[in-house]
C-alpha cells in the first residue's frame, strides 16, 4: 500500500508522521482494496488546521474525507477524526459492495 503524506504552509514532524502511519494502516482492514492512502495537513501560525485524507483503490471513486479544526484544537485529535470518518466510509462502501440488494 502507497503512503503520501504532504504538509502545507506547515512541517510535518516525525511523531506526526508516525501518527499518520499508524492510522493508515488499519484502513486496509476495513475495506481491502485500498491502493494508496494520501494525506494532506494544511495549517499555520494562526490559520485554522485541515486535514484532507484521499483513498483509492477498487472500481470506486477516490474517497475524499475532510476535517478542520480551530487553530485551539490539537492536531493529533483533528488526524483521528478524519481517520474515523474514513474508516465509517469505507465501512459502508464494503456493506453496500457485500449486500446483494444493492447488486446491479
Amino acid at each position: 500500500m502507497e503512503l503520501k503524506l504532504t504538509g502545507r504552509h506547515f512541517e510535518v514532524t516525525r511523531g506526526i508522521k508516525e501518527h499518520v502511519e499508524l492510522k493508515a494502516n488499519k484502513l486496509p482492514k476495513f475495506y481491502s482494496s485500498v491502493e494508496s492512502i494520501e494525506t494532506i495537513i494544511d495549517g499555520g501560525e494562526g490559520k485554522t488546521t485541515k486535514v484532507e485524507v484521499i483513498t483509492k483503490g477498487g472500481h470506486n471513486p477516490p474517497l475524499v474525507v475532510k476535517e478542520q479544526g480551530s487553530e485551539d484544537d490539537n492536531l493529533f485529535k483533528i488526524i483521528d477524526e478524519a481517520f474515523e470518518k474514513a474508516e465509517r466510509q469505507l465501512k459502508k462502501i464494503k456493506e453496500k459492495e457485500r449486500n446483494p440488494m444493492h447488486a446491479g
